[in-house]
């Protein structure tokens, strides 16, 4: 029976037998790119299609690995390739050119061929994320496919702006190395560039210190989790736990492996190591960090904590730069952030140590005092090649020239910096909270934090908003934020990221020709992609006769 099996397969293939998916109707890319020409007819890509690598540069070798994740749950396997000197009919032509920006491509589809000429690798793999949405849809999950149906089309694209970031507090709740790959996965298809990763804070330490073992030992674990408060928000007697330990770390041959995946999708991870707030985790781990010098937990409530790392003690600065040592040497990263927000003054008020540090570096108050602390690690890192990114509280106090601030208490910290000369990343709740509630509807919602922010309101954003056209050119970008205090399962996490993630993603990749009506007719169509990837999302601003699968439950 295997043999026959084997031998009907056999012949199928060799008679050509299988479905041909035609082209869907439109046009639907998000983000909308630059330039779109749709013309007439359509190119036959099959399974035995070649890809062609035109150029010597080996650097479009690793552009095939996306036409593979690409076209493998279509037809089942990847395209062969092979070198030639000049385009092909019947191919897929892939060729550099360094005129073009480096984040730029071509997409041309005849009748005849198709073809990729880019700027470099990473705006190759941004065409290959192009070519996937101009598969028809109906190819994902259809048995026995022959070939598909390409429109004839040309796309003149690049972004609009450099940093397209998405930042996962995996420190709140931790989610596994698979589950922080598909993270990558969801931002390569909406060509987002930079994952920010939360790496530590008060209810976790999540990456391995080889140097300080303990951080894993206690500061990868609480004792139990909060999973409902009292109406007033207070954390008392009424609150709701699970009372199970949670807790997780990354190995540092884990955090390569991320780094490395990241990579191959041309994204680039910015560790995130939390200071001088946000440092229960630690203190509970090694005492002597804090000015109390013991009594510390991992906490199992959110929340700003007061116990916040010694300034005045040589033996926290070098633990900080024991840590960063070994930070940098994980993540080849240009940036690394340092955090910076949400400090509490009043133990360095009560801290004899501080007080002394604030008189002898001749520093006018604690806020001063954070400045110097940041000051410091930013020198450190510098002598490592690498520069700082911290949230807006690193202004307070003053910030060196190089600092680069992310800008989350809305935009003013953001415009304040730029003002000053100093680079942005804008990020503000207003807009980019995707922990938030997308609905007011709460009630019918996965639990969050609070707040609301509908779809709508995350493409509205204008990153240079209160800017003349000197200070924008200081806005490097934008970022989503998913913080995960209420968010345990990935799951929750998919759900809070699309499509409000695909909205962010146009306004920093298509800022200067964005359009919300368009943007949701095409985020319909990608939204068939999101079903065939199994990807969970939100159904809000989809019309009633969509298309998409229901996944809000």
């Amino acid at each position: 029976m295997k043999r026959l099996i084997l031998l009907v397969v056999l012949c199928a293939a060799l008679c050509g037998c299988g479905k041909v998916i035609p082209a869907d109707d439109e046009v639907a890319v998000v983000p909308l790119p630059e330039r779109v020409v749709k013309g007439q007819g359509t190119f036959l890509l099959t399974a035995s299609t070649e890809a062609v690598l035109l150029s010597g540069d080996d650097s479009l070798a690793c552009v095939t690995g996306a036409l593979d994740e690409v076209l493998e749950p279509v037809f089942g396997k990847g395209l062969r390739v092979r070198h030639a000197d000049v385009p092909l009919d019947g191919a897929l032509n892939i060729s550099c050119d360094a005129a073009m920006p480096a984040d730029g491509y071509r997409l041309e589809i005849t009748p005849g061929r198709a073809e990729i000429v880019a700027g470099s690798a990473a705006g190759a793999f941004y065409a290959v994320q192009t070519l996937r949405q101009l598969i028809p849809a109906a190819a994902y999950g259809a048995a026995n496919v022959r070939a598909v149906e390409l429109p004839v089309v040309t796309i003149e694209d690049k972004p609009c702006l450099g940093y397209r970031g998405m930042m996962l507090d995996v420190c709140r709740h931790f989610f596994t190395v698979d589950e922080v790959k598909e993270a990558l996965d969801i931002m390569a298809l909406h060509k987002l560039n930079v994952f920010h990763w939360h790496l530590t804070d008060d209810q976790g330490w999540r990456i391995e210190i080889k140097k300080y073992p303990k951080l894993t030992e206690v500061g990868s674990v609480r004792s139990r989790t909060l999973i409902g408060r009292d109406p007033g928000g207070e954390y008392d007697e009424t609150c709701r736990y699970d009372e199970t330990p949670h807790g997780g770390v990354y190995t540092q041959d884990e955090i390569r492996e991320v780094v490395a995946y990241a990579a191959e999708r041309h994204i680039t991870v910015i560790p995130e190591i939390e200071m001088p707030g946000h440092a229960s985790a630690a203190l509970a781990s090694y005492p002597y960090l804090g000015c109390k010098g013991e009594g510390y937990v991992v906490p199992s409530t959110w929340g700003v904590k007061a116990d916040v790392y010694c300034a005045g003690n040589d033996s926290t600065f070098r633990f900080i730069e024991g840590v960063l040592s070994e930070v940098v040497e994980l993540f080849p990263s240009e940036y690394i952030h340092i955090g910076g927000d949400e400090c509490p003054k009043i133990n360095w008020q009560q801290c004899p140590a501080c007080q002394q540090r604030i008189k002898t570096e001749k520093l006018k108050n604690e806020n001063e005092l954070q400045s110097y602390f940041m000051q410091r690690a930013e020198k450190f890192l510098a002598g490592k090649g690498r520069k700082i990114v911290g949230w807006d509280e690193i202004l307070e106090g003053g910030i060196s020239e190089t600092a680069t601030v992310m800008s989350w208490r809305g935009s003013a910290g953001g415009i304040e910096a730029a003002k000053k000369g100093n680079h942005v990343i804008m990020a503000p709740n207003s807009h980019c909270y995707l922990d938030y509630y997308q609905t007011d509807k709460t009630e019918t919602e996965p639990k969050s934090i609070g707040g609301h922010l509908p779809i709508e309101k995350v493409y509205s954003l204008d990153p240079y908003e209160g800017l003349n056209a000197d200070e924008q050119q200081y806005i490097l970008g934008v970022q989503g934020n998913l913080w995960t205090e209420f968010i345990s399962e990935f799951d929750h996490a998919e759900y809070m990221l699309l499509p409000r993630l695909a909205a962010l993603a146009e306004v920093g990749w298509s800022y200067d020709n964005k359009d919300f009506d368009s943007f949701k007719k095409r985020e319909t169509s990608l939204a068939r992609l999101y079903d065939a990837y199994g990807y969970k999302y939100a159904k809000h601003m989809f019309p009633a006769d969509s298309t998409a699968t229901d996944t809000t439950k």
